[in-house]
C-alpha cells in the first residue's frame, strides 16, 4: 500500500464528488429558474384563456359548471407540468463524473485490500515484520562486541610488551 496513492485517490474522489454536486446544483438552479419564469408567464396566459373560456362556457352552461370545468383543466395542466419538470438530467458531464467517481472508489478499495493483507500478514507472521528490523540491529551489536573484544586484547598485549 502506498500512502501517496491513497491520498491521490482521495483527492480525485473529493474532486469528482464536488463536480457531481456542482453539476446537479446547476441543473437544479437552472431548472428552478426556468420553471418559475415559465410558471409566471403561464399564469398570465392561463388567466386570459380561462377568462375567455369562462365567457364562452357561460353562454352554454351555468357559471358554476363552467368554473368547475376550468378548474379540472387547470389541475390536469399542472400535473403534466410537474411530470415534465421531474425528469432527471441526462448529460454527458454527469456520466463522466460518475465514471471517474467509480474508478477512484475502486482504486481506494484496492489500496484498502493491500493494507488489510499487510496487516493480516503481520498479525499471522510477526517475525516476518520484525526480521528486517532486527538484522541490521544484530549486525551493529556484533560489530560493537568485536570492537570491545579487540580493545581488552590490545590492552593486555601492550602491558605484556612493556
Amino acid at each position: 500500500m502506498n500512502t501517496e496513492n491513497v491520498v491521490k485517490h482521495l483527492r480525485v474522489l473529493w474532486r469528482t464528488d464536488r463536480i457531481i454536486a456542482d453539476i446537479r446544483l446547476r441543473h437544479l438552479l437552472v431548472g428552478l429558474g426556468l420553471r418559475a419564469f415559465a410558471a409566471l408567464i403561464a399564469a398570465f396566459g392561463l388567466l386570459m384563456l380561462e377568462l375567455s373560456a369562462y365567457f364562452a362556457l357561460v353562454q352554454i352552461w351555468s357559471a358554476i359548471v363552467a368554473a368547475a370545468i376550468l378548474g379540472a383543466v387547470n389541475f390536469a395542466i399542472a400535473g403534466i407540468l410537474f411530470i415534465i419538470a421531474g425528469r432527471s438530467p441526462s448529460g454527458r458531464d454527469i456520466e463522466l463524473a460518475n465514471e471517474i467517481h467509480s474508478s477512484s472508489i475502486e482504486a481506494l478499495q484496492i489500496e484498502a485490500r493491500a493494507l488489510q493483507a499487510q496487516v493480516s500478514g503481520a498479525v499471522h507472521h510477526p517475525l516476518s515484520t520484525i526480521v528486517p528490523v532486527l538484522l541490521p540491529l544484530i549486525a551493529i551489536i556484533i560489530k560493537s562486541l568485536r570492537k570491545t573484544a579487540k580493545d581488552p586484547a590490545a590492552a593486555t598485549s601492550r602491558e605484556a610488551h612493556s
